[in-house]
Formats: C-alpha cells, structure tokens, sequence
C-alpha cells in the first residue's frame, strides 16, 4: 500500500509537472499551428531523453557518485538535443549561441525539473528506510533489555510458591492466581510498547506481596503508592527492575522502602534499601539499572530522570514524564 501511494505521487507529479511545461512552451509558440508547432514534433524526442535521465542516467551516476561525470553528459546531452531542435525542427538557421539562448530552457527546464523529483523520492525513501532500521532496531534493543528482567521476576515467584506450598498449602492457590497474572502481564502485555499504568501497579503489588511473604520475619517493607490519574500509559517492566534491585542486594534485617507517587502526569519512584558497603560490591546491583537507563533513553528520551545514591543506604529515584 505505501509503494503505491509512493508511486501514484510520482505518477501525478510528473503529469502535472508535463502539463505545466507543455502549457507554456504552447502560449510561447502560439503563432505556429499545431502540426506545424517545432516543440510539439520535439516534444517526444524530449520526452525520451527525460526518461533515459530518470531511469537510468541518474540511477547509474547517482549510485556509484560519479556526480562530475553526470554533470559533464548532462551539459553534453542538453548541448546536443538543443541543436537538434534549432537545425531539425526549429530551422531557425541562427548561430550555436542564439540557439542556446533560444532553446535551451526548453531542454533544460524537464530535465532538471524530473531529476529534481528523482532526487526528492529518494531521498523520502532514503529516510523512510532509516527511520525503519532505527525503529526494528530500537524494537530488538527492548526486547533485549526485557528478556533480561523477565526471569527474574518469574523465578523469585516461583520459589516463593513452592516455600509457601510447603508451610501454608491453603494459602497457595491465591499466590498461584497471582503468579498467573504476573506472568499474562510479562509474557503478553509487556509485549506492548507501553501498558496502562494500573496494570503495571497491579503486577507490582503482585510481585511486592510475593515478597514481603518470602522475606516475612527478615525484612520489613513499608509500600506506598498515590496515583491521580487512571488513563495513563508506562514502558513495561521498568519500575520492576529498581525494586527487584532492592530486595536482591538489601541486607538481613533491614528496611526497604518504596514509594510510588504520580501527579500531573508525573510518576516518580523512589526505591531505598539498607547494604552493606564493605561486603557489597555496587557495580553488580548496578548492571540491572544500566539496563534500566538503556531502555529509559528509547522509550523517554529527554522525559526521565534517573538518580542513583549510595552513602550509608543505596537509593535510586526514577522520575518519568507520562504526558
């Protein structure tokens, strides 16, 4: 559909342009009759070698930049066809230059014209391809970065359901049912370049909850979100990554703390956890969040703010504009 359309335009504007062309070469020659009209009898000799330009003089040069050599047979061309009017089917019987000042633009304005719009199409197509290569690529880049957070998430899932099914076996099939809406949530809707926003809450209580079951007697999580608007959309899986990041690298007996706020489109996530600075070593819970930072620069660029602490707690703060 869009190579048609792409050659319909050309289709159009070349008619157009033809028209235009034979309009005012007519109005300029209007004392001839029309079997008699010199541009009339040259018109599909011009015709032909505007063609030749177009399918294959200018994809031929074009191709393998030989733009001087180009410009030389097109001066030559254009020099020749102009003679070929004024001896042929001008008769003017006038001078090389007289000719020239004569007729060349009668030459010279289809030629230039139809390279002109050779030249503009493919340049549109040129970027077209581009934007194609960039957004395949920024596709494979996120599908990427997301196949690299999925297992995680599904696996501390999975072993907190077999603990629980172990020690509380009646409460087990309400973390499975949960455990099911995690994984519609990874493995159909974050297929989406960007999912509602309370779904994506949703599948954080999930998994938050799943925690506080796995680390109950251990760990203390203090879990807060407001949120003002219900219309809004997020980049999947990117909030997951901060606070995944918080209960694998936090510390026995510690707090974690995590807030989520939205306002005037504004979401911001605030993740804080207790380590140990001596025993940790930073870079390793560091590389989910350059992951993070990879996949905020495609899905927000120039919309995110990523802030990253770690004095005696290691906070990280992730401010997105879901406008």
């Amino acid at each position: 559909m869009t190579d048609l359309k792409k050659y319909t335009s050309q289709i159009l504007v070349h008619i157009l342009g033809w028209m235009l062309f034979v309009f005012v070469s007519l109005y300029i020659f209007s004392r001839y009759y029309w079997a008699e009209n010199p541009f009339l009898q040259y018109l599909s000799i011009l015709a032909i070698i505007v063609y030749i330009n177009h399918f294959i003089l200018l994809p031929f040069f074009v191709k393998r930049k030989w733009y001087i050599f180009y410009g030389l047979l097109f001066i030559t061309i254009s020099f020749l066809a102009t003679q070929v009017y004024c001896n042929v089917f001008a008769q003017c019987g006038c001078s090389i230059m007289k000719c020239l000042s004569d007729y060349l633009w009668q030459t010279l304005v289809p030629l230039i014209f139809f390279a002109f719009i050779w030249l503009l199409f493919r340049f549109l197509d040129e970027q077209k391809q581009k934007e194609d290569m960039i957004k395949q690529h920024t596709e494979m880049e996120l599908k990427f970065l997301k196949s690299q957070i999925n297992p995680h998430v599904l696996f501390n899932n999975l072993n907190t359901i077999y603990s629980y099914s172990i020690e509380k076996p009646t409460e087990t099939p309400e973390l499975i049912l949960m455990l099911s809406d995690n994984l519609k949530h990874v493995l159909y809707d974050s297929n989406a370049q960007y999912v509602d926003l309370d779904k994506e809450l949703q599948f954080l209580d999930n998994y938050i909850r799943f925690q506080k079951i796995r680390t109950e007697g251990v760990k203390q999580i203090n879990y807060t979100t407001s949120v003002t608007s219900n219309y809004l959309k997020i980049g999947p899986l990117l909030l997951i990554t901060i606070i995944e990041n918080a209960f694998k690298h936090s510390v026995l007996n510690s707090v974690i703390s995590i807030d989520i706020t939205e306002e005037n489109n504004l979401l911001q996530c605030t993740c804080i956890n207790d380590f140990e600075n001596k025993i940790t070593d930073t870079t390793q819970f560091k590389i989910g969040l350059i992951n993070l930072e990879k996949r905020l620069q495609l899905l927000y660029p120039e919309k995110h703010q990523l802030v990253i602490e770690n004095s005696d707690k290691f906070k990280v703060v992730l401010t997105l504009d879901l406008a």
